[in-house]
């Protein structure tokens, strides 16, 4: 047994241990798990989501949630599990797409970007492989990175550091590399210490080597295993028209060009036979909505705009008529941070913002991002709870929070870093 063997078995084995396994094609078992609605996997959530339902407040919510603790549980579009399930395992890894898959996520994320030779790959940013895969212990790797490590000057005051591209290498050399929890030390004075880091609310426990993938392999696996798409074109950190390594003829013609870029992730569903309706393509850039909406129509109509007008535009204010705008040109989804949609009335209690009725009376669907990105809610960063800060000091409260998201802003869909959490919810409140 190799490594990537031994990993993929302990992956399956904790999702399996989390929440039992009952007899093929049986609704539930004693555990509360079912037959995924829309996967093709068994749903099984583990212990998590009923330790945070044990420690909310009492309410209503609590005792509705009690309620529903044997199931059954089903797999849900209304979850969309965030680079897989990266609370606990590797992001945009096989292991953690599987996981994700295995507690109901309806949908799995692929942020896309690319290599030297212009093929597509799952990576949160172009330039993160230093933090989220081995590339740093591999020495012929590590010497194609555009920035090789740096170790620790305390003296100067001067963090560790290291920049490494998926442009800086090719598939066949990325696909070599392990996924590992996206982490580093700024401590560091050697590459091994460097390559540490994770935070104590995560684990290491899953991460020896985690199998990375190519976009048009997250297609193949996210197809066999049921769920819709959501690749997000990730901003190059490169210098477009980008002239790297060519390999495929179609893209040799042609400088490889921010809308080349976009039309790339529509060409590989198209070339796998994805139907358009399982697909919802997202960019933080308005400007490639806009290129979906014009020339790829059929993905273009449940695009999905990142919206990061909140909080990369000091002087943003969400009125109607910036909504409606969007509205006018075609965007029909819109995805904030999960604070941007909430607030706390004159009774500190949670309440859709003034963004999110807005956003719904241009007529716009909303999803939200991104539910448990950091750990324990009282030590945890509060930048995801920062307009309800003040109502938000345990962990149950973000199934408070969630409720109000599902129920009064009325969200489509909501990121999630562990999809049990999310699928416990949209099954208890019969979500699809």
């Amino acid at each position: 047994m190799n490594v990537r063997q031994l990993y993929l078995g302990v992956a399956t084995a904790l999702t399996l241990a989390a929440g039992g396994c009952g007899e093929p094609g049986s609704r539930t078992d004693t555990t509360g798990s079912a037959r995924a609605h829309g996967s093709k996997m068994q749903v099984q959530l583990g212990p998590r989501p009923f330790y945070l339902v044990e420690s909310m407040e009492e309410s209503e919510l609590k005792s509705a949630l009690q309620a529903c603790s044997e199931g059954p549980f089903r797999s849900s579009e209304f979850v969309i599990g965030h680079r897989g399930a990266p609370l606990q395992f590797p992001e945009h890894t096989r292991e953690s797409y599987l996981a994700a898959a295995r507690m109901g996520a309806g949908i799995l994320e692929c942020d896309v970007t690319f290599t030297r030779d212009q093929q597509l790959v799952c990576r949160h940013a172009q330039c993160d492989l230093h933090a989220t895969t081995n590339i740093l212990a591999i020495p012929e790797l590590a010497a194609r990175c555009s920035e090789p490590f740096s170790p620790a000057d305390p003296q100067r005051h001067r963090p560790a550091s290291a920049r490494c591209c998926a442009s800086d290498i090719t598939l066949a050399e990325f696909k070599t590399l392990c996924g590992k929890m996206d982490a580093f030390d700024p401590d560091a004075t050697s590459v091994e210490e460097y390559m540490k880091g994770t935070p104590r609310w995560r684990t290491d426990l899953y991460a020896s080597c985690g199998t990375l993938l190519s976009h048009a392999e997250s297609i193949e696996l996210f197809s066999s295993l049921g769920v819709g798409f959501a690749p997000e074109l990730k901003q190059p950190e490169v210098e477009m028209p980008f002239r790297g390594d060519y390999t495929r003829e179609s893209y040799a013609r042609e400088p490889y060009t921010q809308e080349r870029y976009a039309q790339h992730l529509i060409d590989e569903y198209e070339e796998a036979g994805i139907d358009p309706g399982r697909v919802w393509a997202q960019s933080f850039f308005l400007a490639d909505l806009l290129y979906w909406i014009e020339e790829a129509p059929r993905f273009g109509e449940q695009a999905v705009l990142l919206d990061d007008r909140v909080f990369r535009d000091a002087s943003f204010r969400p009125t109607l008529a910036n909504m409606q705008e969007l509205r006018d040109q075609g965007v029909r989804i819109v995805a904030p941070p999960l604070w941007a949609l909430v607030d706390l009335d004159h009774r500190n209690e949670i309440v859709p913002s003034r963004y999110a009725a807005l956003a719904r009376r241009a007529g716009l669907d909303i999803i939200a991002w991104s539910l448990e990105r950091y750990g324990p809610v009282a030590d945890g960063d509060g930048w995801y709870y920062q307009s309800v800060r003040e109502a938000v000091d345990r962990d149950g409260d973000m199934l408070e929070l969630l409720d109000v998201l599902a129920k009064d802003v009325g969200i489509r869909a909501i990121f999630s870093d562990w999809p049990a959490t999310a699928t416990y919810y949209a099954s208890c409140m019969g979500l699809e």
